[in-house]
């Protein structure tokens, strides 16, 4: 017990848990050929493709951290390669299933109160007080005629 503990403190938000990964990796959508693109290639030749953990693992590092994709970690593979996987798996509707999946099993296990709803918004400057406040606000609290 105390070890799970010292090793869910250890790791870092981005990396992937065994447990994660089990319920993950059979939703990762699989790279298929384009009917009718010319390749230079058999199919098989060129790179091998990077491992899908380590993919993950990045995409997760950029969306977690919030730097650029140009400044991934080498460890999780090429950038631009990470970022090419981060746009297929979204076109396949990856990550939409793994939230949906994730969802379901919060209100599974602790309920999520449906019928509740919020809205967020933002504050903003009331469009017809500029004829109150002038058009810039060192205009503001001036005498007018």
């Amino acid at each position: 017990m105390v070890i799970e503990m010292e090793e869910k403190k250890s790791r870092k938000s981005w990396e992937i848990s065994d447990e994660f990964w089990e319920v993950v990796k059979d939703k990762i959508p699989k790279r298929k050929r384009i009917e009718g693109k010319e390749y230079k290639r058999k199919a098989g030749g060129g790179r091998k493709p990077l491992e899908p953990r380590k993919v993950l693992a990045g995409i997760f590092y950029v969306l977690r951290t919030g730097c650029q994709w140009k400044a991934l970690p080498r460890e999780y593979g090429a950038a631009s390669s990470v970022h090419q996987y981060f746009m297929e798996w979204t076109e396949a509707g990856f990550f939409e299933e793994i939230w949906r999946a994730g969802l379901q099993k919060y209100d599974e296990f602790k309920g999520i109160g449906w019928e509740w709803q919020s809205v967020d918004g933002c504050m903003v400057k009331a469009p017809l007080a500029r004829e109150a406040v002038g058009h810039n606000p060192t205009d503001r609290g001036k005498k007018r005629e």
